[in-house]
């Protein structure tokens, strides 16, 4: 298994916006989320945009490669493009994972 966190910047003044949105995740994206292999996916966010990003999954590309082939996929990524800072196109294309340093197992 493999666990993964990535750093994105959502635009200050939409951050209450995207917070809402994710308080409400589509039920199909969910679904297809954990289709995908995605677990224990988690999302936090501080007050400047920073945001953090982990998931847990047997294989992140192949996962990642799973969402990408999915349309509801493609819908949610177009609608939370326009909240994120120095992104051009898919805010998904852009969680670039960062190297593991420590665990406590």
């Amino acid at each position: 298994m493999q666990r993964v966190c990535f750093l994105l910047r959502v635009r200050q003044d939409r951050l209450a916006e995207y917070r809402e949105r994710h308080a409400e995740v589509w039920p199909e994206m969910r679904a297809a989320l954990a289709a995908a292999g995605w677990r224990n996916y988690s999302l936090f966010a501080r007050d400047d945009g920073s945001v953090v990003g982990y998931l847990e999954t047997d294989d992140f590309e192949a996962a990642r490669a799973a969402m990408a082939r999915t349309g509801v996929n493609a819908r949610w990524q177009a609608e939370m493009a326009p909240f994120f800072e120095g992104i051009d196109g898919r805010p998904d294309e852009a969680m670039a994972p960062l190297p593991e340093i420590f665990h406590l197992d």
